[in-house]
């Protein structure tokens, strides 16, 4: 059976009301596609801001309890060391200065019993170096200034330069087990700067790092931590560590020696200090130029 076409006014009237029908669910379909795109953006991560840091602690669990543990040996030992002193001065000596002020008390208080128990003062005094340097804890120049007002410049020196390449070499092999997180974490585009250039100077590292020791280029808490990071072998970051320091050391033995004068801590590298070091750093660089220049020519 054959079917009739519709007359031009039905068929004009059908299409009329499909397109009405399609405009009508035009905002419904926009609705929905707006609905899909919220729930995808809602599940979505945000996006992490241009140059923003991680707030994330970097440390894992194990890591975390693998500093806690060597923490707690370092102060445990300490605390065995501390024993061995006199009850009665332990008020006077349990006292980290956070000033100079509170550093000449300190030297008042226990100047008596530096001279006459001096093997077991030398003994908390390199322990506590080590520890705070160890565990990057603030305030190793007071006892810098305190060994030369203590001790004088030849004997203050020798104990400086000692504790501090002893707790340097300590804060490098705990950094090598946990530290390549943490210092990723707190300075990320000095690590990416300091990597570049030992890679730059490979064939002369002793010379960068004894120069880098010297000069106050860098942190040396940084370069203590980042030093395994950035591959320098332990014998070169020890033998930098111990000629490099020896400089800076005697600088600030020897403002010990007249502490009562000293005004602030600034005082000790004012510009006069800075071209110094600088200069003996610049010697110390100076065979890789050498060297350098005579490969270009």
């Amino acid at each position: 059976m054959k079917l009739r076409s519709l007359p031009p006014i039905a068929a004009s009237c059908c299409s009329s009301a499909r397109t009405v029908a399609l405009v009508s669910m035009a905002p419904l379909r926009v609705a929905a596609v707006r609905d899909v795109e919220s729930t995808l953006s809602d599940e979505s991560p945000p996006k992490k801001p241009v140059g923003a840091r991680d707030t994330r602690f970097p440390l894992s669990q194990w890591e975390a309890a693998a500093a806690a543990s060597i923490f707690m040996i370092f102060a445990v030992g300490l605390f065995c060391i501390y024993l061995t002193m006199p009850e009665a001065d332990y008020d006077k000596i349990f006292r980290l200065p956070h000033n100079l002020a509170d550093l000449r008390v300190l030297k008042d208080n226990i100047a008596v019993y530096a001279r006459d128990c001096q093997a077991k003062f030398m003994l908390g005094y390199c322990a506590t170096y080590i520890f705070m340097q160890t565990f990057m804890i603030p305030g190793t120049i007071f006892m810098s200034l305190l060994a030369g007002a203590l001790f004088g410049v030849v004997k203050g020196v020798v104990l400086v330069v000692f504790t501090a390449t002893s707790g340097a070499s300590s804060c490098y092999f705990l950094s090598k087990l946990i530290g390549r997180p943490l210092v990723s974490w707190l300075w990320p585009e000095k690590l990416r700067f300091f990597q570049a250039e030992v890679a730059k100077r490979r064939d002369k590292l002793l010379n960068y790092m004894l120069f880098l020791r010297i000069t106050p280029s860098l942190p040396n808490t940084f370069i203590n931590v980042a030093s395994p990071i950035v591959d320098i072998p332990f014998h070169v970051f020890f033998l930098a560590t111990l000629v490099g320091l020896i400089p800076a050391s005697y600088i600030t033995v020897r403002a010990g020696l007249a502490l009562g004068d000293l005004k602030s801590l600034r005082d000790l590298y004012d510009f006069k200090t800075l071209v110094v070091l600088f200069f003996i750093g610049s010697i110390s660089i100076l065979p890789a130029v050498l060297k350098r220049k005579r490969t270009y020519e």
